[in-house]
């Protein structure tokens, strides 16, 4: 796998190399910057990132050390993709892949890129769970749920920008017309938000 990816990245002069302007233009042909998801559900997702940034927000504010860069990392990321739910960035993102691939010929070998990106991110994100969990071990006790929720979120992000047609089958499963991508992403929020709550319902102690 990791072979036949490294192959399509070697310099080739039949690939052509695409400029910023070429690249905009391409992707301006599927993607441009409106309203992603104007649905009941996409705001109330919208609706539940914020307020579980705001939580997250009082936390950092009420906590001291390294919990408080934790849950303000977390406060910053929650506003972020509450933004990006209808800017529907990750589409961008997929957009650009498609059309390099276009341009310098492995879009027929997508499906090996897509597996390489998507095991490099997996991996990447089991290290930093392990060392978000080494760094935090004396009050994991009191934050795993958020660490469980930012899991599923990212898992949510990484599979949408991967745009590989098997995970899209199954974030696009309906469960008693209840979709996978729903209880992946609300779920992860609800899980930060769970926690950011019950922390706030304790006194407040430094860290």
């Amino acid at each position: 796998m990791f072979l036949i990816a490294t192959k399509l990245f070697v310099a080739d002069p039949a690939r052509k190399i695409m400029t910023l302007q070429e690249l905009t233009a391409c992707i301006n042909t599927s993607w441009s910057p409106q309203i992603g998801d104007p649905s009941v559900i996409g705001w109330f997702t919208v609706v539940a990132y914020v307020l579980a940034g705001v939580l997250a927000l009082l936390v950092a504010k009420s906590r001291k050390g390294r919990l408080r860069v934790f849950w303000s990392v977390l406060c910053v990321l929650l506003f972020a993709l509450s933004i990006n739910k209808q800017l529907d960035l990750q589409s961008a993102l997929t957009a650009a892949g498609r059309c390099l691939a276009l341009a310098q010929g492995w879009y027929e070998d997508r499906a090996s890129v897509q597996r390489v990106f998507i095991v490099l991110v997996a991996a990447t994100g089991v290290m930093v769970s392990v060392g978000l969990a080494v760094v935090m071990r004396r009050t994991l006790a009191q934050n795993w749920l958020a660490l469980v929720g930012l899991g599923f979120l990212c898992t949510f992000i990484v599979i949408r920008a991967a745009g590989f047609h098997h995970f899209d089958r199954f974030i696009g499963y309906e469960i008693a017309n209840v979709r996978m991508n729903w209880i992946m992403e609300l779920g992860g929020i609800a899980m930060i938000a769970v926690n950011a709550a019950l922390l706030l319902r304790q006194r407040s102690v430094p860290h």
